[in-house]
């Protein structure tokens, strides 16, 4: 996926298929929705959708959690 996808233009059938199998591995490798949507010039939730379209378990928000203090 060296090229960006041309931003608004449709993306349908095989080259749907084709993207999606890119990001799947790129994803389940580490790399995160905001830089895959940045590499391929798409939307977070273009990416987020493919994503869960291809049966993806999507990771967690991260960032510190707010329980109970071990006091």
């Amino acid at each position: 996926m060296a090229e960006t996808l041309k931003k608004g233009t449709r993306v349908t059938g095989a080259d749907r298929d084709k993207l999606a199998a890119e990001l799947k591995k790129r994803y389940t490798a580490g790399e995160s929705i905001r830089a895959l949507a940045a590499a391929t010039g798409r939307s977070y939730g273009f990416v987020h959708r493919i994503l869960s379209e291809s049966g993806v378990t999507l990771r967690g928000r991260g960032g510190a959690t707010r329980g109970k203090s071990k006091r």
